[in-house]
């Protein structure tokens, strides 16, 4: 059954003195620094490059602890078929800024539609500043941003983020996206980009919510089968991949964020065909985006610990299996707003359980967070960068930013 595992007073007291001091910053002895201290055993056959996982921890082919902690940059999923931004820089030069802002990895939206020949015409590059990019569009595109961030010693995690370059789907498939297209799309990107040590990863679906269910067996809307039917068939084709699975919006009436809730996964478990691959990644955004009934207690934002716990983060904390936060992000940081409360909580949790994350987003033009860089594509916002460096990990031995 699911359980509310409740943060003990360590963690809150933490919490506390992180939000009056209003850098998000636990003490020098954080589980963190105790996780990269004890060593997993290595795995016989793992390859460097990839990662897999040892109970709740993320480890690399020597079997050292690997946090991974990234941006979201998106834009292969919207209209433009391309990531934005390409209109004021170049792409590798944005690379070349995630890298040396901390970042270790990215995660990449893209929507089915990308594979459409006839529907993929990218937009929005500026093409004197982008001229290696002229004439390529779809996988060809995409290929040149792999190749990128590898040049940078970024990771990229691929986010299957909708069917279509309009809008999200509550179900991995859609009247235009049948299930095995699904698949084979998944598939594909494996097999195109087996051995390329970039790709680490595969997050499934975005934000599973409304008719999705979890633990029912209906083929037609149980997530948590349908993950393991995707995440199998990757795994036939790249078995080095991590295997991302979001949560759904509701579980028994427990009500939050679109792919938040993962109650039932102690229930019923994801079980892949590939052992040691598996990685759950909710989303958690902060009041500002919907003033949720956690918000509004009287002992906020303390109060969050033992939400986020109940919520997802029972999954690491129990080494059972490793989270990545796959989505976050605030439009407002402000030390006196509930929203920079919120998210100095959530980063000092996060560090404080050693749970990897991939901030939303990188670019500026996101309605409801804005992003890390300002509408110029090029300032930093620094309040938001601060609050991230708090909790910042390269990945042991590879990350190694170009000098160029």
């Amino acid at each position: 059954m699911p359980r509310s595992r409740i943060v003990g007073v360590p963690i809150l007291l933490l919490l506390l003195g992180s939000v009056v001091a209003g850098c998000g910053s636990p003490s020098s002895t954080t589980s963190v620094q105790q996780d990269q201290n004890s060593k997993p055993a290595k795995v016989p056959g793992m390859i460097q490059g990839y990662l897999h996982t040892n109970k709740g921890q993320l480890v690399d082919a020597a079997g050292d602890v690997v946090h991974l902690t990234g941006v979201n940059w998106f834009g292969f999923e919207t209209t433009t078929f391309v990531p934005h931004g390409l209109q004021a820089r170049n792409y590798k030069d944005m690379f070349k800024q995630i890298a040396e802002s901390g970042f270790n990895v990215i995660r990449l939206p893209y929507s089915n539609q990308l594979f459409d020949p006839n529907s993929n015409t990218p937009q929005g590059i500026d093409y004197q500043l982008n001229p290696d990019l002229k004439g390529l569009k779809g996988l060809a595109l995409m290929d040149k941003f792999v190749q990128a961030a590898g040049q940078y010693g970024l990771k990229i995690i691929l986010d299957q983020h909708r069917p279509d370059a309009y809008a999200q789907s509550e179900l991995w498939y859609s009247g235009d996206l049948p299930e095995a297209k699904w698949i084979s799309d998944w598939q594909m990107l494996a097999e195109h980009y087996k051995g390329n040590t970039t790709i680490i990863g595969a997050d499934l679906h975005n934000e599973p919510h409304g008719s999705a269910t979890w633990g029912t067996g209906n083929q037609a809307t149980d997530w948590r089968l349908a993950a393991e039917r995707g995440g199998d068939a990757i795994l036939a084709q790249e078995p080095h991949w991590l295997i991302l699975v979001e949560g759904i919006d509701n579980y028994q009436n427990n009500f939050t964020w679109w792919g938040g809730n993962l109650m039932a996964a102690a229930k019923y478990p994801v079980q892949l065909s590939v052992p040691n691959q598996l990685v759950y990644s909710p989303h958690d955004y902060g009041p500002e985006l919907w003033n949720q009934s956690w918000f509004q207690t009287s002992n906020f934002p303390l109060n969050l610990p033992s939400f986020w716990a109940q919520e997802w983060a029972y999954l690491q904390q129990d080494s059972q299996t490793p989270v990545l936060l796959g989505e976050f992000g605030a439009q407002s940081v402000n030390m006196g707003s509930a929203e920079g409360l919120w998210i100095r909580a959530l980063v000092a949790f996060l560090k404080q359980t050693g749970i990897s994350y991939t901030y939303w987003c990188w670019n500026p033009d996101s309605g409801d967070t804005g992003g890390i860089l300002e509408a110029d594509w090029k300032t930093i916002n620094t309040a938001k960068l601060d609050i991230l460096q708090q909790y910042q990990q390269p990945i042991p031995g590879e990350f190694k930013p170009s000098a160029n």
